[in-house]
């Protein structure tokens, strides 16, 4: 079945696995075609499962899934249960064991994958601007750094959001990284009085590198202007979801 899945361009171990999909190469019908992975986006539920199975058809194990409330907290993924009727509410998970999947959807909001460089842990984290702002990123690195991890020999991978020349926010959301970050000034665009444009790839670079990690990959597919390849919740409302995914073998 055609697709057009993204495999990160950066230099993980070679165990070390990692795809994000697309929205092609599944079966659900429009407005979620095709490839629709996400329960709660009002499709069939028999469709997602069959994408789901599409995707799984490619891993060792069935996906950790998370229930994703666009907070900070970090679970560790080992201890989820592949077959979990309630997902964990979390946006970040960390995999000690081989073959476990991190899993992370998307839809505007970016994913970040992580390893180290020996290849013995991998992470994933949903980053959209509440998670952003909220500590998401710093959470994850800090996770990673308790099992042993020093964030310099960290690798991470920004994949496909909402870019800068279309994500429109308020006072609120510019107030919520000024606060934590001065220097995020930098990331956003004056757009119209009390408005402006967002860049989340200059946000989570900025994250990463007050976590200490200097290593950083990807950002800049735009999830919002690319409508043929992206879902996008912030463009059509009523749309799928993708879903970054890494793993050791």
């Amino acid at each position: 079945m055609k697709h057009d899945w993204i495999v990160p361009g950066w230099p993980a171990p070679a165990n070390v696995k990692a795809l994000i999909t697309t929205r092609s190469g599944g079966v659900s019908v429009a407005p979620r075609d095709s490839l629709n992975l996400g329960y709660k986006a009002g499709d069939d539920p028999a469709a997602v499962t069959q994408n789901r199975a599409i995707v799984q058809a490619v891993m060792p194990q069935a996906p950790r899934w998370l229930s994703q409330v666009h907070g900070a907290r970090v679970v560790t993924a080992d201890d989820i249960p592949g077959t979990q009727e309630q997902p964990t509410a979390a946006d970040a998970s960390v995999a000690h064991q081989r073959g476990t999947v991190c899993a992370v959807m998307i839809a505007d909001c970016l994913p970040v994958l992580f390893t180290n460089r020996a290849g013995s842990r991998v992470a994933a984290a949903h980053a959209g601007w509440r998670g952003l702002s909220g500590g998401v990123i710093d959470n994850t690195v800090q996770t990673l750094r308790n099992a042993g991890d020093d964030p310099a020999d960290l690798l991470a991978y920004i994949g496909p959001g909402i870019g800068p020349t279309a994500f429109e926010v308020g006072a609120d959301v510019y107030e919520a990284f000024i606060a934590r970050d001065a220097g995020a000034a930098a990331a956003f665009k004056a757009h119209a009085p009390e408005k402006w444009l967002a860049d989340l790839f200059t946000l989570s670079r900025r994250a990463l590198a007050r976590a200490g990690v200097k290593q950083v990959f990807g950002g800049g597919d735009c999830t919002y202007t690319d409508r043929q390849r992206f879902f996008s919740y912030r463009r059509d409302r009523e749309t799928g979801r993708m879903a970054a995914f890494i793993w050791r073998e």
